[in-house]
């Protein structure tokens, strides 16, 4: 505004107003005097709450936003703040949003909803929609179906334990009957639904609610071992191990599965006394087969034990009863039996200790027909043991002494 001639009555259309005032250098004048005065605003229009929506915010001056939110199982489409924007006419910044059942989509919550596109409209035609519904490990979902109608066979809904892809198929529904609610016993399910060109139908309105899947059997007591690990939870893994002188049989760790009943992904292992092996640790402890129980008849076992060289092999029976004289436990002073025999033991005399005289000993076993008992017996390493050996394999010259490790008592023998 320039010049000496009054303006008219000005209106602002906002809460604020911002006056700029310039004078140059050369000629100065009475300049102005203004007086301002609070209006009231007109208000924006009252926005629409979306269908399936939920509007939050009921002022709706200049400057004011309001927000939308929609219902579950609907998705937002547009601007889910507007504000009242100043100016010669209220109005919103954005247009109202829509809340619209989509094709399709992810979902992490413990609870849900599902539904066919445009519910409750007709679906359109030509769909492949995925939903996945992803949960922590542990935890499956109950489905419910609220509403179900499809063009029978051509459209149909999917729903997997697992992924879309991969996962095993629960059921596939199709036609006008609402389907019984269903369990999912995976924490991620998969839903898949495909329309064809034809006859479009209102869909489905489907609500799933998490909830915790049971854990697998506990596979303790488990005897002549020990299980790494308390929590049997769906997704969880448990190792096992076996007390000295029995071994694994099956498998080392186990995984709690998914599934309709909980089960483990293997059967559980067992530890047992073997019928012969072969033995490369310092020391160790050797069983009948089968101990505690009584040893099986017609066996022949055969042990080989090997130490590092420089080492010998200091062997005490802690148990041993079989039958005299026909079952018997024969000990050889080297890898073979034709190495020099260190002694034959037999019945319940024999519990008394053997050295060998290099690094490796044959142990063999031998059971009839009748009869029946159980042995057991430790192995333990000599130290700094040199020997000098002729070609027929006797002893020349010990040339220094033989230093034994005390002999620890059994572990087994709190087992029995």
């Amino acid at each position: 505004m320039l010049g000496t001639t009054i303006p008219q009555l000005l209106n602002s259309t906002s809460n604020s107003l911002y006056l700029n005032f310039v004078s140059d250098i050369s000629v100065s004048a009475a300049g102005f005097h203004l007086e301002y005065t609070a209006i009231g605003l007109d208000t924006c229009p009252e926005p629409q709450t979306p269908t399936y929506g939920i509007k939050v915010g009921d002022r709706y001056m200049v400057g004011d936003v309001v927000i939308f939110q929609c219902e579950q199982g609907y998705s937002l489409q547009g601007n889910a703040h507007i504000t009242c924007m100043p100016g010669p006419v209220r109005r919103w910044n954005y247009p109202v949003p829509l809340c619209l059942a989509q094709c399709g989509g992810a979902m992490m919550d413990v609870s849900g909803v599902i539904l066919s596109p445009g519910f409750p409209g007709n679906y359109p035609s030509g769909l492949d929609c995925t939903w996945t519904v992803t949960l922590p490990i542990g935890f499956g979902i109950h489905v419910q179906f609220l509403n179900f109608s499809t063009e029978a066979i051509h459209d149909y809904l999917e729903i997997r334990s697992g992924p879309s892809e991969t996962g095993t198929v629960i059921d596939r529904f199709s036609g006008p009957q609402v389907p019984e609610s269903l369990f999912s016993t995976t924490h991620e399910t998969s839903f898949f639904f495909h329309s064809d060109y034809s006859q479009n139908k209102p869909g489905f309105h489907i609500t799933y609610q998490a909830y915790q899947l049971q854990s697998c059997p506990d596979p303790r007591p488990f005897r002549n071992g020990i299980v790494i690990g308390s929590d049997f939870s769906v997704g969880m893994t448990v190792s096992f191990e076996c007390l000295p002188g029995y071994s694994l049989i099956g498998e080392t760790s186990l995984t709690c599965l998914h599934g309709i009943s909980r089960n483990w992904n293997n059967p559980i292992p067992r530890c047992e006394a073997l019928c012969g092996g072969n033995i490369t640790s310092m020391n160790g402890t050797i069983f009948s087969p089968g101990h505690p129980a009584e040893y099986p008849n017609f066996q022949d076992c055969v042990w080989s034990v090997r130490v590092p060289p420089g080492n010998g092999i200091y062997i005490n029976f802690t148990v041993l009863s079989t039958e005299p004289i026909y079952d018997y436990i024969t000990v050889w002073d080297g890898p073979d039996q034709s190495s020099p025999q260190i002694g034959q033991f037999s019945g319940n005399t024999a519990l008394e200790s053997v050295y060998s005289t290099s690094n490796q000993i044959l142990i063999k076993f031998h059971s009839d027909f009748s009869g029946s008992g159980f042995f057991s017996a430790s192995c333990q390493k000599c130290i700094t043991f040199f020997l000098l050996w002729n070609t027929k394999g006797k002893v020349l010259k010990n040339v220094h002494a033989a230093l034994f490790y005390p002999v620890l008592k059994p572990a087994y023998e709190s087992f029995i």
